[in-house]
């Protein structure tokens, strides 16, 4: 168990990340403990963020550009993938053709109008969020970051559990779907809200109310999309995880807007 623990680990940050960490299985136990440790490398990514905004704010920086810069980093940390996975994701659905062709438009490298479209208004919340809550101090914002990072791959555990199929037979979505025990993305769902109900404490009681109604509300409107998406194309794809990761977090930092 130990054993396989560490190649979930190793599958989650190799994989979710550009950290430099080795893939060492490429299996279906591997990709199980991998997505069930998701989150963890969503914490990772989301610390990471969090600090160039507050090293900005600290240094006299304004709001707005130390919200830019977190970001920016999670953008980075994936190489733009889930970015990339958002945009495709995006053209697909708003092909209005059947599978298949949908399928074979998510795969070609260009980005048409939808994902153009999409990929704008995505980064223009989640900035105009993460300035708003900046504003209110440099805590607020880091916690908002890590809130979104880690949630944003809460919806990747969710996304991978036994009965959402795959849409292809190759790459990423088909590696992992329907790797993870419902029990098991359960309890990791539980372990996050919890989470992000703590951190949330650091600002009082409502603040624990609004951060973990915020991880609530993030996973509901992920899998929304996931189901809309399973109708779609027959099942997930590495593009259609990109898309829920950057949907969870923006819906994520949108709750934390409100109130």
């Amino acid at each position: 168990m130990t054993s396989l623990n560490s190649h979930g680990l190793r599958f989650a940050f190799g994989t979710l990340t550009v950290l430099p960490v080795r893939v060492t299985r490429w299996d279906r136990g591997a990709a199980r403990a991998g997505m069930l440790c998701a989150p963890l490398a969503g914490l990772v990514v989301g610390v990471l963020a969090a600090v160039p905004g507050s090293l900005l704010l600290w240094a006299g920086a304004g709001p707005l550009l130390a919200a830019v810069a977190s970001a920016a980093v999670p953008a980075a940390l994936t190489r733009g993938l889930h970015l990339d996975g958002l945009a495709d994701t995006a053209d697909g659905l708003g092909s209005g053709k059947p599978a298949d062709d949908a399928l074979r438009i998510m795969k070609q490298s260009d980005i048409g109008p939808f994902g153009v479209i999409t990929l704008l208004f995505v980064l223009l919340a989640q900035v105009a969020v993460l300035q708003q809550l900046y504003a209110q101090g440099w805590a607020h914002g880091a916690a908002a970051a890590v809130v979104s990072a880690v949630v944003a791959r809460l919806a990747l555990t969710l996304a991978s559990r036994r009965g959402v199929p795959a849409a292809r037979p190759e790459g990423l979505g088909a590696a992992v779907a329907s790797t993870v025990p419902v029990a098991g993305a359960a309890a990791v769902s539980l372990v996050v809200v919890a989470a992000c109900a703590g951190a949330g404490a650091l600002f009082g009681g409502y603040g624990a109310l609004r951060h973990g109604l915020a991880a609530v509300a993030a996973c509901v409107v992920a899998e929304l999309l996931l189901r809309h998406c399973v109708r779609r194309f027959g099942g997930v794809t590495g593009d259609v995880f990109g898309a829920l990761a950057e949907t969870a977090a923006t819906a994520a930092l949108v709750c934390l807007a409100l109130g």
